[in-house]
C-alpha cells in the first residue's frame, strides 16, 4: 500500500507533539502546522544528502523560526541522517541530547545556522544567498548550483531586521533564495491582529520580490507554488496559509499550541483526529522506509557533482576555499615589513585599510562591506570592486543603513563557506549589531567586525558616537576576540590574528585620530600573545602601565615623566584580551608585575573590568560617563586622559 504524503507529514506532528510532552518544554505548534510544507519542500524540491551532509553544493535549509525546531530534528532523522537519533529526541530539550530547544548549527549535520532570535535566520540566508551566487560567478554552474530555502514565521517577518535583509535581498537580486512563510496568524499573545495591519506581501513585492500563496495543507498547492518560487529570477516569498497545531482537536488555530505542551489528552485527540495509531516515537516501518528513500534521492546529484569536481581545473582552489584554509604566501609579512622601514603615523583605520589592502589582494575569498560608512571605515581595496545583481563575482558590499541586516549576512556568507567576510560601522553601532555579533560568537562563526572611531578620539559628533562601554561589552561576549591596535604594525598583526582564526569571530576596533608609532620590530607576533611589553623600566620599576589602542601612546608619555621623577615604570600592550587571558599564569605575572608593584589601566573607555588586572589597589584611568561634543584634545584633557592629569595620581599613590 502506497504511502501517502499526509501520512509522512503526520510522523513529522506526532514527533513533535511526542518530544515537547516528554520534554515538558517547547513549541509543537509550528513543527504541525507546517509539517505539509517541509514534506513537499523535502521530497521533491530541496537538494541535500544526508550521507554526506556537508556537500559543498547542498541546497542551504534554514529554520528561521527556531522555536519550532522539532520540525528539523524530525525532518533530520526520518531522512535518514546520522543524527538526531530516536533517542535524542526523546531527550528534546536535555543536556545530553543534540536536539536543544533552537537548533544549533555545531551539534547537528543538516542545521546550517544556530537560530531561535527571531529574523536572524531569514537575514543569515540572505548572506548564504549572496555566497552560492558569489562562488557560482567565480566557479561556475559545474561548482556551484544551489538554492537557499527558508521557513520563517510570523514573528521573522515583524523583526526589524526582516526589513533590512528584505531590502538588501531584493537589491541584490537574490533568486535563488526562497522563503516559506507559515502564516498562521498567530503569535504567542494571541491573533496577529492584536499588533499588525501591514500588507506583507505588498512589502516584498515593493522591495523586487516574487509573491506567491499556496494553502499550506494542500500538497498540489504547496507544489504549486514552489515551481513558481524556482522558476522566477527574483528572491520569492511563499505565503503558506496553515493552521497553528494543526490536528490537534482544541487547540489548533491558537496560540495555546505556540509555546508549551498539548497534554496527553489533547495529543491522544489529535492522535486520532489524524489517524495516528502508533505508540509516542514510534514511526511504521512503511512511512519510515518512505522518508529514507527520499533521503537516498539526493546521492546521485552529489555524485555526479564530485565526479565534475574531480575533473575541475580549479578543484584545488574550490575545495581550499571552502575548506577555510590560508593559501601559502608572505603578503602579510612583506607588507609589515614596508612599515617597519618607516613606520607611519596612521589612525588605525588608516593602517587597517592599507593591512586590507594587501590582504584582499592575497585572499580571493574575502569579500567585505560597510552600512554606509565606506570612507570613514576604510574598509573597501582596489581589489574589492562592488559585489550587485549585474555581477555577483564582486567583493564589496554596499549594505546601506544596516547594520544588523549587514551582520547577519556575514554570519550566512562564512556559515555557507567559501568566503571570509568583513564589515564595517562605527563602534558605537555595534549596538544595532549586537544580536548578530552573538550569533557569531556561539556559532563559531568566521566574521570580521571593523568598527572605527572607537572612542572619545572621534571628537565633535559628541556622546551620542562615542563609544565608552561598547569595547568591553563586546570582551565579555564569550568567544568573541576584540582587536584594540595602538598603531600600525599591530593594526597589521591584529587582521593577521583575525584571518587566521577558523573557530570564531573578531572584532577590530580602531581609531579616527593619527597614532604615532613605537613598532619597527615584525620578525613576530607580539600581537599574538594579547599583550605584550612595549617598554620596560629605566629605574627601579614601581609602576606598571597597561594600554590600549590610542592610549599606549599616552601611558607611553606618562612612563616618561614618571621616569623623569626616578620611578621606574613599564608599559604593556593588551590589544585582545581574550588572547591574553588564554597565556599562562607565569606570562600574564611577568608582564603585570608582582606584589609590590602598582598596577594602572588606561583606556578611553569605562574602567569596569580593568581590576581584574590592576587589581583593587591598582588605578584605572578612562571615562565612567558619557562624552561630550567638542575637539579631541580638548575631550583627553576635560576627561583626564593626559600625561600631566594622571602622572601626579600615581606618584601620590606610590607615596
Amino acid at each position: 500500500m502506497t504511502v501517502t504524503e499526509k501520512s509522512m507529514a503526520n510522523a513529522i506532528r506526532a514527533l513533535a507533539m511526542d518530544a515537547v510532552q516528554a520534554a515538558n518544554s517547547g513549541h509543537p505548534g509550528m513543527p504541525m502546522g507546517m509539517a505539509d510544507v517541509a514534506t513537499v519542500l523535502f521530497s521533491d524540491f530541496l537538494k541535500y544528502d544526508p550521507k554526506t551532509p556537508k556537500w559543498a553544493d547542498r541546497d542551504r535549509f534554514v529554520l528561521s523560526a527556531g522555536h519550532g525546531s522539532m520540525l528539523i530534528y524530525s525532518l533530520l532523522h526520518l531522512t535518514g541522517y546520522a543524527r538526531p537519533t530516536m533517542q535524542d529526541i526523546k531527550d528534546f530539550r536535555q543536556l545530553s541530547s543534540p536536539c536543544a530547544g533552537h537548533p544549533e548549527n555545531f551539534k547537528l549535520a543538516g542545521v546550517e545556522t544556530t537560530t531561535g532570535p527571531l529574523g536572524q535566520g531569514f537575514a543569515t540566508a540572505v548572506g548564504m544567498a549572496i555566497a552560492e551566487r558569489h562562488l557560482n560567478a567565480v566557479f561556475g554552474d559545474d561548482l556551484v548550483d544551489h538554492k537557499t530555502w527558508v521557513i520563517a514565521g510570523d514573528g521573522c517577518l515583524m523583526e526589524g531586521i526582516n526589513h533590512e535583509a528584505v531590502g538588501l535581498g531584493g537589491h541584490l537580486g537574490l533568486g535563488r533564495l526562497n522563503v516559506l512563510w507559515d502564516d498562521n496568524g498567530i503569535t504567542i499573545d494571541g491573533g496577529t491582529e492584536l499588533s499588525t495591519s501591514e500588507d506583507i506581501p505588498a512589502r516584498y513585492r515593493a522591495s523586487g520580490w516574487h509573491v506567491v500563496s499556496c494553502d499550506g495543507h494542500d500538497f498540489d498547492d504547496i507544489r504549486k507554488a514552489l515551481s513558481e518560487a524556482e522558476a522566477d529570477p527574483r528572491p520569492s516569498l511563499i505565503a503558506c496559509k496553515t493552521v497553528i497545531g494543526y490536528g490537534a482537536p482544541t487547540k489548533q488555530g491558537t496560540s495555546a499550541t505556540h509555546g508549551a505542551p498539548l497534554g496527553d489528552e489533547e495529543i491522544a485527540g489529535a492522535r486520532a483526529a489524524l489517524g495516528w495509531e502508533p505508540e509516542p516515537f514510534v514511526i511504521p516501518d512503511d512511512i519510515l522506509t518512505s522518508w529514507r528513500q527520499l533521503g537516498e534521492k539526493g546521492a546521485a546529484a552529489r555524485a555526479e557533482w564530485e565526479a565534475r569536481l574531480d575533473g575541475h581545473a580549479q578543484a584545488a582552489e574550490f575545495n581550499r576555499r571552502m575548506a577555510g584554509e590560508l593559501p601559502d604566501g608572505k603578503a602579510m609579512q612583506t607588507y609589515m615589513e614596508g612599515l617597519a622601514k618607516d613606520p607611519p603615523k596612521w589612525a588605525t583605520r588608516k593602517a587597517s585599510e592599507m593591512a586590507l589592502g594587501a590582504i584582499t589582494e592575497a585572499l580571493p575569498e574575502m569579500i567585505g562591506g560597510s552600512a554606509d560608512l565606506t570612507g570613514s571605515n576604510n574598509t573597501k581595496t582596489p581589489s574589492t570592486k562592488p559585489l550587485t545583481k549585474d555581477d555577483y563575482s564582486g567583493r564589496y558590499i554596499y549594505y546601506g543603513i544596516r547594520e544588523f541586516g549587514m551582520a547577519a549576512a556575514m554570519n550566512g556568507m562564512a556559515l555557507h563557506g567559501g568566503i571570509i567576510p568583513y564589515g564595517g560601522t562605527f563602534l558605537v553601532f555595534t549596538d544595532y549589531c549586537r544580536g548578530a555579533m552573538r550569533l557569531s560568537a556561539i556559532q563559531n562563526a568566521r566574521a570580521i567586525y571593523v568598527m572605527t572611531h572607537d572612542s572619545i578620539g572621534l571628537g565633535e559628533d559628541g556622546p551620542t558616537h562615542q563609544p565608552i562601554e561598547h569595547i568591553q561589552s563586546l570582551r565579555l561576549m564569550p568567544n568573541m576576540h576584540v582587536y584594540r591596535p595602538a598603531d600600525a604594525i599591530e593594526t597589521a598583526e591584529c587582521w593577521a590574528l583575525a584571518i587566521k582564526r577558523s573557530d570564531g569571530p573578531s572584532t577590530l576596533a580602531l581609531t579616527r585620530q593619527g597614532l604615532a608609532p613605537f613598532r619597527d620590530d615584525v620578525s613576530t607576533n607580539r600581537c599574538e600573545k594579547g599583550g605584550y611589553r612595549v617598554k620596560s623600566a629605566e629605574n627601579a620599576k614601581r609602576v606598571v602601565l597597561i594600554a590600549t589602542g590610542s592610549e599606549v601612546a599616552l601611558a607611553m608619555a606618562v612612563a616618561a615623566q614618571l621616569e623623569a621623577a626616578g620611578t621606574g615604570a613599564d608599559v604593556v600592550s593588551i590589544p585582545c584580551t581574550e588572547l591574553f587571558d588564554g597565556q599562562s599564569a607565569e606570562y600574564r605575572n611577568d608582564l603585570l608585575g608582582s606584589d609590590g608593584i602598582l598596577r594602572v589601566s588606561i583606556e578611553a573607555g569605562t574602567t569596569f573590568g580593568w581590576e581584574r588586572y590592576t587589581g583593587l589597589d591598582g588605578l584605572r584611568f578612562g571615562i565612567d560617563s558619557f562624552g561630550a561634543s567638542a575637539p579631541i584634545d580638548d575631550l583627553f584633557a576635560h576627561f583626564g586622559l593626559t600625561a600631566d592629569a594622571i602622572t601626579p595620581q600615581i606618584l601620590e599613590k606610590i607615596g
